[in-house]
């Protein structure tokens, strides 16, 4: 169905993202060079860090932490299975394991500390923090839990970008944070990632991991530097490109302004939703500045079947989704790792009943209005 009245997401692409992306063709330079160059330091100015690195993808991203933090079997990395399944797979294919912890409950999805800190064994390496929606987790706790026991914290901030939280910004508190500028992200360029650290010998490892760990850049050797170099690691190509990074700089020096636009929609959901019966509203306790509000997820009450409600929804011509299909119940990793139903029962519970409204920088009151009106039509309890 693509005539929705309302859509789940839609991307905000202008005349200005057309003439930057119109100036790299121009300028016949295509792959990694100035311009991305030019949006790494923007970023990092953004998140007020010293550098950051541009790759091709968010799982481009969590990958290179993976790797520059040599990551290998009979490792383990803690995180929650309520996420999108990259997070596990660039753990799952370093040969180092996968370790779900669970939620905190229908109002908080983020990871649960006490959780994360009851599963952690000899054998950990890591913990994920993944910001789910915008919305920060508790990283005061996961960065005590994390000193207290010699492990890396790595943010997943896929869903933050740039985003200031009393925590401090998201991305940043730990040792290494990993974004997402997909193109569904607050900060689209179709396909692209950005990752810090705080240790700018591991920044440098993720630099050069992400061009095939080769000792001498194709930018460098086109200003005339060596044309040989050398390659003392195995990397991958993860570079993005200029195109991409020229839609980056437009979207990020925008994404101030957009921000406080999806602020004020979840600010009207959360006044004309609370009433309904049974509903969790997460994170409805944090300040609407506090987060990026990339999605507006609602938890449905037990009893009422997602499937139809979401067919009521789009027979009202809204779109809707589900974020996400709980990582440790999929095929490979049930399979795998011996999991399956039960092995995580809040996480469980939680994304049983859990449904996505539309929310994206350019929805307006009638748009907002029109979700209302179809979710509390479709609030009724299955025949």
């Amino acid at each position: 169905m693509s005539n929705w009245k309302v859509s789940l997401y839609r991307p905000e692409i202008g005349a200005a993202e057309t003439e930057a992306v119109a100036d790299v063709l121009r300028s016949g330079w295509l792959s990694t060079g100035p311009v991305t160059q030019d949006f790494e330091a923007r970023y990092a100015a953004a998140l007020g860090v010293d550098d950051a690195v541009a790759v091709a993808n968010g799982t481009a991203a969590l990958h290179l932490a993976v790797l520059a933090l040599g990551l290998g079997p009979g490792d383990e990395v803690i995180l929650p299975s309520l996420n999108f399944v990259s997070a596990a797979a660039v753990v799952a294919l370093s040969g180092a394991t996968p370790v779900f912890a669970e939620v905190g409950g229908a109002h908080d999805l983020s990871i649960d500390p006490v959780d994360a800190a009851a599963r952690i064994t000899p054998r950990t390496r890591a913990v994920v923090a993944m910001h789910y929606g915008g919305y920060a987790a508790d990283l005061g706790a996961l960065d005590r839990l994390a000193r207290a026991h010699g492990l890396v914290l790595i943010e997943d901030a896929a869903h933050a970008p740039a985003t200031t939280t009393a925590q401090g910004v998201l991305g940043t508190v730990g040792d290494i944070g990993c974004y997402s500028f997909f193109a569904t992200k607050n900060l689209a360029m179709g396909e692209g990632g950005m990752v810090v650290a705080r240790d700018p010998d591991v920044r440098a490892r993720i630099r050069r991991l992400r061009s095939h760990a080769l000792t001498v850049s194709a930018q460098d050797r086109h200003r005339g530097g060596p044309s040989t170099y050398d390659v003392d690691t195995f990397g991958l190509n993860y570079r993005p490109t200029e195109i991409a990074c020229a839609l980056g700089r437009v979207q990020l020096e925008a994404l101030g302004a957009k921000s406080k636009r999806r602020q004020e929609a979840v600010r009207q959901y959360r006044e004309q939703l609370a009433d309904l019966p049974g509903i969790a509203l997460p994170f409805a306790d944090r300040p609407l500045e506090e987060s990026a509000h990339h999605l507006f997820p609602v938890v449905l009450p037990e009893g009422l079947d997602r499937d139809v409600v979401q067919e009521r929804l789009k027979g009202a011509g809204i779109q809707s989704g589900v974020h996400y299909p709980p990582t440790h119940l999929f095929t490979a990793y049930r399979e795998r790792y011996g999991l399956g139903p039960g092995s995580l029962p809040v996480t469980e519970s939680v994304t049983r009943r859990q449904l996505s409204l539309p929310l994206y920088a350019g929805i307006g009151d009638r748009e907002v209005a029109l979700v209302v009106e179809a979710v509390r039509a479709a609030w009724q309890p299955t025949p």
